[in-house]
């Protein structure tokens, strides 16, 4: 297979041109997408340049504690982002949903780490950076689609919730099948994305590992495991994050918290 194709200055112009494209079409059919395209393409630019500055430090350091580091501030990054979707103002939703992802994450990293890709460090930061980067993008889809869909669903059903509390019905068992369909909700993007994978979509790890020239059949190979990595975790974080929240909406005494 041949090598990677770098690109220069020239090439980089090149594709900024693209969205300088871009803009003169918004403004020729009177869009008003001029701005926003404008902020866009200067933010991928420079936070793209950022995160590669700082992993190409990260990995020249080759420290165990630099890789946990950033694996952290990316953890904490999804967590926020998650409980923003979900509602930010119950209570002790922040912790609930960092200790949700974390576990899930921390779970399928070392299951995939050690077991199935088994690098010569466990900390090689080629390897944990990008998966747990991966992991933790889907998370949040994860934790905020199922969270905000039992917030919503409970609140939309407090006469129905209490009166099955009334009827004896525990906290679990009244909120058993909004539970439920939350994290069906949750898992719908990967499962659709998993039906098509291949046919449709060429995803992101498939694509750059082709490029940069390796064989298709071992890209196919990690784009697989990067499958079945997102929907485990994907579900995981989704049946903690709900289970997290049912309790958010009893007290003590089992009584539904308006």
């Amino acid at each position: 297979m041949d090598t990677l194709i770098r690109l220069d200055l020239v090439d980089f112009v090149l594709a900024v041109a693209l969205m300088a494209i871009a803009i003169g079409l918004s403004a020729g059919q009177r869009l008003g997408l001029e701005w926003s395209l404008a902020i866009a393409t200067v933010r991928t630019i420079l936070q793209l340049f950022v995160v590669g500055a700082i992993l190409d430090i990260i990995f020249r350091l080759d420290n165990p504690w630099a890789v946990l580091a950033v694996v952290l501030v990316m953890l904490t990054i999804a967590a926020v982002v998650s409980r923003n979707r979900i509602g930010k103002k119950i209570p002790r939703l922040l912790p609930l949903v960092w200790i949700s992802i974390f576990v899930s994450t921390a779970f399928t990293l070392s299951y995939v780490n050690l077991l199935i890709v088994q690098p010569q460090k466990w900390y090689e930061p080629q390897y944990i950076i990008p998966l747990a980067g991966i992991i933790l993008g889907n998370a949040i889809n994860g934790a905020a689609i199922a969270g905000e869909r039992l917030v919503s669903t409970i609140n939309a059903s407090q006469l129905e919730i209490e009166t099955h509390l009334s009827l004896g019905a525990t906290p679990q068992q009244a909120v058993a099948q909004y539970r439920k369909d939350a994290i069906r909700a949750g898992l719908i993007p990967i499962l659709n994305q998993m039906m098509v994978i291949g046919i449709v979509t060429l995803p992101g790890i498939i694509t750059g590992q082709i490029l940069s020239g390796v064989s298709p059949l071992d890209a196919a190979s990690y784009q697989i495991l990067v499958m079945f990595m997102l929907a485990f975790t994907n579900l995981a974080t989704a049946i903690l994050v709900t289970q997290g929240l049912c309790r958010q909406f009893f007290n003590s005494a089992a009584q539904l918290v308006r």
